[in-house]
């Protein structure tokens, strides 16, 4: 915690510029199209990552699906996981976050200004609309992260075990499943540490609905996962 506070407060006239900027874009938002969101979202993402003292290499960009909405499923370690995606993918993308964790301050911008889906782990028929939502978008064309671990708990390099759920939102519009394989994502943020970290994003093969039209979302959910591991296995013992 000791980089974010230290970010917040040497970034403190920057983050006002950009919270107005957000609120400005929301109070005025037919005339900002998604890549003009993204845009500002980055620049934030830009200005952290420098006064942070914090690197993200970035692996398997030509794994991207090139057309249409896809969702991305990144093992998760922390509060930088889905800043770091969304730092080194250049097309607009948004992601699905829990309800409480939304609302914290700057977060809540954050994810309005990404127009990202909440969800609330609490309310089933919240869950049931934020998966039919992300489902229609995914199918428009939309872009999505979704955490399939459902949360984090100093995880580090770990990955625990992924739910089968979390892939609905692609199967339901036979959308691409895009497996992100994060690495030292938690040290940021975990690390009491203001010392310059590298993070690294993998981007790996994604799967296609003729890949998975015959396997459960459990068989999906652990594919992804073994994928997954085997890359940050792979890269660790390297």
């Amino acid at each position: 915690m000791l980089r974010l506070v230290f970010i917040i407060l040497i970034s403190f006239p920057i983050i006002l510029y950009y919270l107005w900027k957000a609120g400005y874009i929301e109070r005025h938002t037919e005339n900002y199209t998604e890549e003009d969101r993204y845009h500002v979202a980055r620049g934030a993402v830009s200005v952290m990552k420098r006064n942070g003292f914090i690197r993200t290499n970035v692996f398997g960009t030509e794994n991207l699906p090139q057309d249409g909405g896809y969702i991305m499923y990144p093992n998760h370690q922390g509060k930088y996981d889905a800043v770091g995606i969304i730092s080194v993918h250049d097309k607009p993308c948004t992601v699905v976050i829990d309800e409480k964790r939304s609302h914290l301050p700057i977060a809540d911008q954050f994810v309005t200004l990404l127009k990202g889906s909440r969800l609330d782990k609490t309310d089933m028929k919240n869950q049931v609309n934020t998966i039919m939502n992300v489902t229609s978008e995914v199918k428009d064309g939309r872009k999505y992260i979704i955490f399939p671990e459902g949360g984090y708990f100093h995880n580090r390099n770990e990955v625990k075990d992924f739910l089968p759920g979390a892939f609905k939102c692609a199967i339901k519009p036979k959308s691409p499943i895009v497996p992100v394989a994060l690495i030292d994502s938690y040290k940021p943020f975990e690390l009491n540490s203001l010392k310059p970290v590298t993070t690294q994003v993998h981007f790996l093969k994604p799967l296609y609905y003729d890949d998975y039209k015959d396997m459960s979302s459990k068989e999906i959910a652990e594919l992804t996962r073994t994928r997954i591991v085997n890359t940050i296995q792979d890269v660790c013992e390297a």
